[in-house]
């Protein structure tokens, strides 16, 4: 187990230098003008005012010598500063990345909570007449997108639940219980979706292990069907299940930007989005190598728990 872990781990160099690299040189093909955005249109007509721009921030030399500085700064654990406003880019993700998490955490929660004991109940004899229905409802959320979602529960909130708090955000370490309720709908509008996706895993994973001899054998024993999905059958299904979830977990890092900007939450996805439109490449990098590193973690303690969960799978 050590073994794989330092594996993946040593990958881990590698996978990053390449996305540095990838993002540094698509960042900087991206239309636009950063001293046009900094000056304005006006004062950057002024050839000296944009010479003196450029100069300060290095945008004169060759794309090769802006990356060997910028990664010379990663190696030392400094992200750099903001080319628009000054402000440490490490400072700005670290003051993002609770929000992004927090909303990333609860959403998986409430699909993991929706979504797989739907996937169970769906396949059991005793719970079948409601199969129909979970399959329609699964699909509508699968359907619907998440920020059209988010629009009906804000509307729906304000019109009949006015104390649930639907836009903003309060930290969870100042107030736990009031950082939770103003989450809540964000984390609902997201964990549909993906609870369709997890109940459709669970329940075709489900089908496959039901399926098979030693399920049959427990039955032909006389286990009752509670015992049979319990203990035969659910820990052999969830591993596709779990695989499902940590693709889904990953996406949700670096994919919540629309329901971050419908909710008004600060987290990366909005500060993506700003320093883009900004064109403010070093916060962009920055986050952009960020979110690289936590994708690359989440994908290792997903595979580790697949030992968790059953314990004759391996690491070499």
């Amino acid at each position: 187990m050590r073994a794989y872990v330092a594996k993946r781990l040593a990958l881990l160099i590698p996978t990053l230098i390449g996305i540095s690299i990838l993002s540094f040189m698509i960042i900087h093909v991206i239309p636009g003008d950063l001293v046009t955005v900094l000056l304005g249109i006006t004062a950057s007509q002024n050839e000296q005012n944009r010479q003196a721009i450029i100069t300060a921030l290095h945008l004169d030399q060759p794309l090769l010598v802006q990356y060997l500085r910028w990664i010379a700064g990663v190696l030392r654990a400094d992200l750099g500063r903001s080319l628009v406003h000054g402000g440490s880019v490490a400072g700005e993700i670290l003051r993002a990345f609770p929000v992004t998490a927090q909303l990333t955490i609860m959403s998986m929660a409430i699909a993991a909570a929706l979504g797989i004991p739907l996937g169970v109940l769906s396949v059991m004899r005793a719970a079948r007449s409601i199969e129909p229905v979970v399959r329609v409802v699964s699909l509508l959320f699968i359907s619907a997108p998440a920020f059209f979602v988010g629009t009906v529960l804000i509307v729906l909130g304000a019109r009949y639940v006015p104390a649930l708090p639907t836009l903003g955000h309060v930290p969870f370490l100042e107030a736990p219980g009031q950082s939770l309720l103003h989450m809540l709908p964000a984390s609902l509008a997201l964990g549909a979706a993906i609870s369709a996706i997890l109940l459709r895993y669970t329940r075709a994973s489900m089908l496959e292990v039901l399926g098979a001899d030693y399920v049959r054998t427990a039955r032909a024993k006389g286990a009752s069907e509670r015992h049979v999905v319990s203990r035969h059958a659910l820990a052999n299904a969830l591993i596709p299940v779990i695989a499902a979830a940590g693709i889904q977990f990953v996406a949700l890092f670096g994919g919540a930007v629309i329901i971050e900007e419908v909710f008004a939450l600060p987290g990366i996805g909005r500060l993506v989005v700003n320093a883009i439109f900004q064109r403010d490449y070093t916060v962009i990098q920055g986050a952009v190598l960020f979110l690289t590193l936590n994708a690359v973690l989440i994908n290792l303690a997903v595979d580790l728990l697949y030992h968790l969960v059953d314990p004759r799978i391996v690491y070499v």
